[in-house]
């Protein structure tokens, strides 16, 4: 990796020179290479530009905001680069809230709504193209020869349909306003430091919960954007089981590398880290360590998605045999939890409850469980009483799904986990069953093995579309799947 010169960037277009980093190979700029690197550059302006797909919807979620809080200032951020090592940075990622009301995915920018007459005028203020003055382009870290050219505002105002001014002026512009004002915490620093006397916690967390509960129900763009991150999704589990005979001879991490690569050729990231989870190690929710081994003849549970340009994401979870046929414990492990997801997935419906595709698949599994002598002579109504069940179920059956893999969860409640279904609403259904390599609670032979099925189900105006049925679920669908994908 080359070394830039500095790691700061200057604070306004008339800044001074941009500072030399500490310990840099050369000893300095003299003038006459300032002055070359100031001219003879072509002029690169875009002209004409088409406005973003979204830009009509990113228009009406922001109607929604102003009428949800008229009168009041409201200041939603991008974020702010993070370090990871030194002067190396994670990769930028912008607040969900500010993507979702722009459209934009810049580091740096922020989204003002300004209270004027019954509503409010909107201006994204975003760093403009880099200082070739001052020598910010060349010399600054995050110059525009260090990391790619930055949109003009001019540009930017085509792009977004919003009017675009320098972010670097909003503190102070922040600093001397009046009137009430609400902002989305967490992002950054510098704009909740001028807001620090204007706003409450607890005004500020109103703004949160809303803007979360507006992603509730998404709209056109939104779905088409689902669906797509799901097909790709699929492509990349296909191209996972392509490759098992090579995971068997490294490890999960080949498996986390192979889907990776497709979530960055086709989309923008992966939504999440992937769980790449093979033999017991399956049994651990959330075990993205991908460090173990893949032997033939147990199971992988594979939990991967795919995140769009735009920022939307799968979540999908396939358990597949290894070896590409399942032993007969393990069909019938998984043939309960699919059982479980069917039930839950009929659950799903406008007008049902949210909790309702739960309980459906929770019932399931807590039948089998009973069947299988695993929780002695209760009744499955006493079992499901006193949650007994959740010793091997342990998860809820699913969660809101779109630009946040867990999406909306700053809603209320009763909007949520205890509101109703309706068409638009898209969520997961994933039943689980997950018996400890140490729990001697359960017969030895079903010690370390853990099955989940997922699937990304929109509520439709009729009943529910499974926007992830591209990949099989039934046991012997999954085994001739495979067998094709193996040759």
């Amino acid at each position: 990796m080359s070394e830039e010169l500095t790691p700061e960037t200057p604070e306004t277009e008339e800044a001074e020179t941009v500072k030399q980093r500490k310990n840099g190979l050369y000893p300095g700029v003299s003038d006459e290479l300032a002055a070359s690197m100031k001219s003879g550059w072509a002029d690169t302006e875009l002209h004409g530009l088409e406005p973003i797909a979204q830009a009509a919807h990113t228009a009406d979620r922001r109607a929604a905001l102003s009428a949800r809080f008229p009168g009041e200032r409201l200041v939603i951020p991008a974020g702010r680069l993070k370090t990871r090592s030194n002067d190396t940075e994670y990769a930028f990622r912008a607040s969900t809230e500010y993507a979702y009301l722009t459209g934009d995915q810049t580091q740096d920018g922020v989204l003002v709504l300004e209270p004027k007459g019954d509503g409010h005028e909107a201006t994204v203020y975003l760093l403009p193209r880099s200082n070739r003055e001052n020598g910010e382009f060349w010399l600054d870290g995050q110059g525009e020869l260090w990391v790619g050219r930055r949109h003009s505002l001019t540009e930017a105002e085509q792009l977004l349909g919003i009017p675009a001014k320098d972010v670097r002026e909003l503190p102070a512009a922040l600093t001397e306003a009046t009137g009430p004002v609400r902002n989305v915490r967490g992002h950054d620093a510098g704009i909740e430091a001028a807001l620090t006397d204007k706003v409450t916690a607890e005004r500020d967390e109103e703004l949160r919960v809303f803007l979360s509960e507006a992603r509730v129900v998404k709209d056109a763009f939104e779905i088409a954007e689902l669906a797509k991150a799901c097909d790709i999704t699929a492509r990349g589990f296909e191209d996972v089981v392509k490759v098992l005979d090579k995971a068997e001879a490294t490890s999960e991490r080949y498996l986390e590398g192979t889907f990776f690569l497709r979530a960055r050729i086709e989309g923008n990231d992966i939504g999440y880290g992937s769980i790449c989870a093979a033999g017991p190690h399956a049994t651990t929710l959330h075990w993205v360590r991908n460090d173990g081994a893949v032997r033939s003849g147990e199971l992988l549970l594979l939990d991967a998605g795919v995140e769009t340009n735009d920022l939307y994401t799968a979540d999908v979870t396939r358990t597949l045999p290894i070896s590409g046929t399942f032993t007969p414990l393990q069909r019938k492990i998984y043939d309960a939890v699919y059982e479980a997801q069917e039930a839950g997935i009929a659950a799903v419906r406008p007008g049902a409850g949210f909790r309702d595709f739960h309980d459906a698949a929770q019932r399931v599994l807590t039948e089998k469980l009973v069947e299988w002598g695993l929780l002695g002579d209760l009744s499955v109504d006493k079992v499901l009483e006193l949650g007994l069940q959740r010793r091997w179920t342990l998860h809820g059956t699913g969660h809101m799904l779109g630009m946040d893999v867990h999406d909306c969860a700053a809603a209320r409640t009763e909007s949520y986990v205890n509101g109703t279904l309706e068409p638009g609403v898209c969520l997961t259904v994933e039943p689980g069953l997950y018996f400890q390599a140490d729990d001697l609670t359960v017969p030895e032979e079903y010690r370390g093995i853990g099955v989940r099925i997922e699937d990304d189900i929109l509520v439709t105006e009729d009943g529910n579309l499974n926007l992830s049925d591209k990949l099989p679920r039934q046991a012997d669908e999954v085994e001739a799947w495979m067998a094709r994908l193996k040759g």
